[in-house]
């Protein structure tokens, strides 16, 4: 059995020595860590994988670890990688994020749990049945959003959701929902932003004759599209492809940007750090499934 402990505080003179010496104190062996300072923030960060080798149980080594942490003002947490983080998804009408996500946890490529498929559309209730999900259907217009909302956070209690992953929602969520779910909502989206904005983002970009396709997955704050990034990538395009070429492609980069931001939310490597974040990479194994499938 591997755990994982999780820390970030203000950065100081022993933090490490304290974290390792009280492992080694119980009985653990490191399997893999990694840290960062950041000198601008004053902030440190650890994500540490550790294995008991004493049979220490995961409730003894959080009540053992609070009066470690306690001098140090340490957030922190140690987590059972067996306990899988419950999802709740929400889509609109472009599927290729859902599908993307749908197949990857069916293959195991993903460590999660989906609770459940929210959408204001009725587009992909057959698809989510056909995976033995539960499907909510919650039509949102410009005079009933705060009783969506409402029956949205509804639905994240019921289900007990942790995180909820925005695959192309075609919504923009109220400020209050965004502050009670702070570092808790992945939104995905094309990275033309600023330049091109509104419809056709891609068409747009096409008859601009941009070179670089991207996309971004951020957490989702009140400041729309411009919360703390997660991941990001891109894919050349030439003169030579249409504009229906851009958003193929532009979709595939999408569901890749968005399946590695839950990925490492997930499994615990993704931290705030004010209007940015530290992203830690994956340990040695976690994409096994993926490779396989």
């Amino acid at each position: 059995m591997t755990y994982v402990l999780t820390v970030r505080c203000t950065s100081r003179r022993g933090i490490v020595a304290a974290v390792s010496g009280f492992l080694s104190e119980q009985g653990c062996n490191i399997t893999d860590a990694a840290q960062f300072d950041d000198i601008e923030t004053g902030s440190f960060f650890a994500r540490i994988s550790f294995v008991p080798e004493t049979g220490v149980d995961l409730d003894t080594l959080k009540e053992g670890f609070a009066p470690v942490a306690e001098p140090f003002g340490m957030e922190w947490g140690i987590h059972d990688p067996a306990d899988r983080m419950k999802v709740l998804i929400m889509v609109s009408n472009f599927g290729h994020c859902l599908n993307d996500l749908l197949y990857r946890w069916r293959i195991g490529a993903l460590p999660i749990e989906i609770v459940g498929v929210i959408s204001n559309h009725m587009t992909y209730q057959k698809l989510v049945v056909n995976h033995d999900l539960p499907f909510h259907h919650i039509k949102v217009t410009p005079q009933n959003k705060p009783v969506a909302e409402a029956q949205l956070l509804q639905v994240v209690e019921d289900s007990g959701a942790e995180l909820i992953v925005l695959a192309r929602y075609m919504q923009i969520l109220s400020d209050s929902l965004c502050q009670r779910m702070s570092g808790r909502i992945i939104n995905i989206h094309h990275s033309f932003l600023p330049s091109f904005k509104g419809a056709n983002p891609y068409k747009q970009a096409f008859e601009r004759g941009v070179k670089l396709i991207g996309a971004t997955s951020h957490y989702v704050t009140a400041d729309l599209d411009e919360g703390p990034i997660i991941e990001q990538d891109i894919t050349r395009v030439t003169h030579a492809q249409s504009a229906s070429d851009y958003v193929s492609l532009g979709r595939d980069v999408e569901a890749q940007v968005l399946a590695r931001a839950v990925h490492a939310h997930a499994q615990h490597r993704v931290f705030l750090n004010k209007n940015k974040t530290v992203v830690f990479p994956a340990s040695p194994g976690a994409y096994a499934s993926e490779r396989m499938g």
